[in-house]
């Protein structure tokens, strides 16, 4: 809950108030007395300075409840001083911030304005299970520390289990030292709703398991990032709260934490490409795409997909896609392989021209050194994007390349802030549409497919996303097919301009290309004739063409010529 302060001025003779609240009270015999000396001024001959006696007795409440005690046209006022301020009253106004998007709401209001959670709002215990408009009483609450998940790995129903959960409760630690209001949006709730609702659906403990958690070595960190970059993030362990960005924060516990979420990618990544795991769910923070070799950034401290692609190709797999869905690009993945034929990285995600964080990602940023056409990147030019958009770009361009890359495994940076309501995000994927994305991506590499969460901050989108996600990856199905999923004019041009460019280094894109751009040019020859007709009807009268007035006719229709009869 947050709370602000307003300053006001009293106009007093002198003497200090307490408070706001005590100054009621005595202005009703303040008043009253006022009155009464405001009628003997009147008979009396020293009328201004009996005047500026009453105006310094009355407080500013008095004078302003009471404008009538003052004649205007009762005598020259032009001895008028204005009065010193001598001190400032503050009024307390209460606010509260709400749980699920972090957004400050006002003390009057009982549900957020922005996302209409309550102020009473169980997500953080039932998940998005919880009603957003009231407490959910019949519902039993799932405990805040998430007892018992840690121990999940050793209980025999889920020993059958082909979809590994990676998780360890250690990662709560991390949070901002520095309480404001808002609240940093990178925080430990975002684990907390997740496993809430994975638990309350009877998944997650379950139908999935849980791996060991394990700490990232040094040996295995240099292989991503620069030994500065390390020794950066491990040196935090020594204060009680540290920035690396004015965004992107440390205490003490979190390298701790970032070591525990690289290491439970790798393990999970092994797990996968080994065989033990058919595929899994990395539900870690801090997330780590914008995690570049030298640098931590954008709430990252280590690139956590970059960390288990390579523990992949450790383990047998030779070439890896990763898939980048996160609303904003990763900067970081994409500089850690840009040189990398094995790793092929495509992102989805904001850029408008580079104007949305971080500002790279544009299309024509392709890879180098040999490795062109092995990033691809997807930028929208605008927010509000939704599924599809997103679904036009897996079909002609996601799969299509990946399919001509033939990945061994896949890993996705799954940021779930491009979700319907996220605050930072702005755009409006549903749960159905991740789950959809999900599904196409375990296709390919013989469903041999990681998770790894990223971003996302509205608690009730992130976690019926998240939960979507894993269904698909325990076999269930995504609901009913994506029908009409005609793109936007904005996505579809996004999509030809990548098209465009890809093509180049991908032989499956040509055709695709040539398809769409003739769908496109005959749109826009049909939308053209329909304006022309639409013109015709409303500007010029069609006996005009046989008439007198027939050049007029075809001039202003844009007729250089009369058509020969």
């Amino acid at each position: 809950m947050g709370g602000g302060a307003l300053e006001t001025n009293g106009l007093t003779n002198g003497e200090t108030e307490n408070s706001l609240h005590r100054q009621f009270s005595p202005a009703h015999a303040a008043l009253d007395n006022s009155l009464s000396d405001a009628s003997d001024a009147v008979a009396d001959h020293d009328v201004p300075a009996k005047r500026a006696r009453l105006q310094k007795e009355l407080t500013f409440q008095d004078m302003y409840q009471n404008e009538g005690v003052f004649d205007e046209d009762d005598e020259d006022d032009s001895d008028w001083e204005p009065f010193q301020l001598h001190k400032c009253v503050e009024f307390e106004i209460k606010k509260w911030c709400c749980r699920n998007c972090t957004m400050i709401n006002m003390d009057c209001n009982d549900c957020c304005y922005i996302c209409g959670e309550h102020r009473e709002s169980k997500i953080l215990s039932h998940g998005f299970f919880a009603s957003p408009l009231a407490q959910d009483d019949d519902l039993i609450e799932v405990q805040g520390d998430i007892k018992g998940l840690k121990d999940v790995g050793s209980q025999k129903s889920v020993a059958n289990s082909s979809t590994a959960i990676g998780f360890d409760e250690r990662m709560l630690l991390h949070a901002e030292v520095d309480k404001k209001s808002p609240p940093h949006p990178e925080r430990p709730d975002r684990l907390q709703v997740i496993a809430a609702s994975l638990s309350r659906a009877g998944i997650f403990p379950g139908k999935c398991y849980a791996i060991p958690a394990r700490e990232i070595t040094p040996e295995e960190l240099i292989t991503v990032h620069s030994l500065e970059h390390i020794e950066s993030v491990e040196v935090t362990t020594e204060s009680l709260s540290s920035y690396f960005t004015p965004d992107t924060y440390a205490n003490q516990h979190s390298a701790l934490a970032a070591r525990l979420a690289a290491g439970l990618c790798a393990d999970l990544a092994s797990a996968i490409v080994s065989g033990r795991a058919k595929n899994g769910f990395a539900l870690v923070r801090p997330p780590g795409h914008h995690a570049g070799v030298r640098q931590a950034m954008g709430f990252c401290l280590h690139n956590n997909a970059a960390v288990a692609a390579l523990a992949a190709q450790a383990a047998g797999a030779r070439k890896v896609l990763i898939l980048d869905w996160d609303v904003h690009h990763g900067n970081g993945t994409q500089e850690i392989f840009e040189h990398n034929k094995s790793v092929l990285y495509i992102s989805l995600h904001r850029h408008e021209d580079g104007k949305f964080y971080p500002g790279t990602g544009a299309a024509e940023e392709v890879g180098s050194m040999g490795a062109e056409g092995y990033c691809v990147n997807i930028p929208w030019s605008r927010g509000g994007v939704g599924d599809n958009d997103y679904n036009f770009a897996f079909q002609h361009v996601v799969l299509p390349i990946a399919s001509e890359f033939n990945p061994d495994f896949i890993i996705v940076s799954a940021g779930f802030d491009a979700a319907r309501g996220d605050p930072l995000g702005c755009c409006d994927i549903t749960p159905s549409g991740y789950a959809h994305m999900t599904h196409m991506l375990n296709t390919l590499a013989g469903g041999k497919l990681l998770v790894i969460l990223e971003g996302g901050y509205n608690l009730r989108s992130i976690s019926s996303s998240a939960t979507a996600v894993i269904k698909v990856l325990l076999g269930e199905s995504p609901g009913c097919e994506l029908e009409n999923s005609f793109p936007s004019k904005a996505g579809l041009l996004t999509v030809l301009e990548v098209l465009k460019i890809q093509m180049k280094f991908w032989l499956s894109l040509g055709p695709i290309f040539v398809n769409l751009e003739s769908q496109w040019r005959m749109y826009c020859f049909q939308k053209k004739r329909k304006q022309i007709k639409k013109r015709r009807r409303l500007v010029v009268p069609m006996w005009w063409r046989w008439g007198r007035k027939s050049s007029l006719f075809y001039f202003m229709n844009g007729h250089l010529h009369k058509k020969s009869k």
